[in-house]
């Protein structure tokens, strides 16, 4: 049987594709076993020798001569990844989420497009969120630094009623109960 043509890449089971990549696959019976996509049409080539190595094949079938070995094959790439039944329904499921994803897009651009008073709204409303969670960290950031200074021995010139000690209690207290029924921990042995 006459070996097969080399491609455009130079390299028996390698293809060049369109974003620059080399695709390498090798057939087996019925069977097209996907071998990736690699940066160079060189590292295609090796992971197809290795493919073949696996598969039992001549070396004339090969591209590179001087591997003589299996475990010569093996050590230049990773084995080759199967194209199964099971790929191409994962393949299937995500292909359909992408369209579901698509479309979801599609109608919150047409929403958008046809409510901008409610748009206005919610960045309205995300706006302040944002706002709040800064000013609570910086209040905490500010409390943390006064209790800081407290605990070496200096004075804080806020008083206890201020805000900023419930935040101080908020960011140490490891007791997040917040129903007190008054029992104690040591009654209850």
């Amino acid at each position: 049987m006459p070996s097969r043509r080399r491609g455009a890449s130079g390299y028996r089971g390698v293809r060049l594709r369109p974003n620059g990549g080399y695709y390498s696959e090798i057939h087996f019976g019925d069977l097209r076993l996907n071998l990736g996509t690699y940066e160079t049409a060189y590292e295609a080539a090796r992971a197809f020798d290795a493919a073949a190595w696996r598969l039992g094949r001549p070396r004339r079938q090969m591209n590179f001569q001087n591997i003589y070995t299996l475990q010569q094959a093996l050590d230049v790439v990773l084995p080759p990844r199967l194209n199964s039944a099971q790929d191409c329904a994962e393949h299937t499921t995500r292909q359909r989420r992408l369209l579901v994803a698509q479309e979801d897009e599609r109608v919150m651009a047409e929403w958008r497009r046809r409510h901008p008073e409610d748009v206005a709204y919610e960045q309205d409303y995300w706006a302040k969120c944002r706002e709040e969670r800064l000013d609570t960290r910086r209040r905490k950031a500010l409390a943390s630094a006064r209790a800081d200074i407290v605990a070496a021995g200096g004075r804080s010139f806020f008083t206890e009623n201020d805000d900023r000690w419930l935040d101080i209690w908020f960011s140490t207290s490891d007791d997040t109960n917040d129903d007190d029924d008054g029992d104690d921990w040591s009654d209850s042995e």
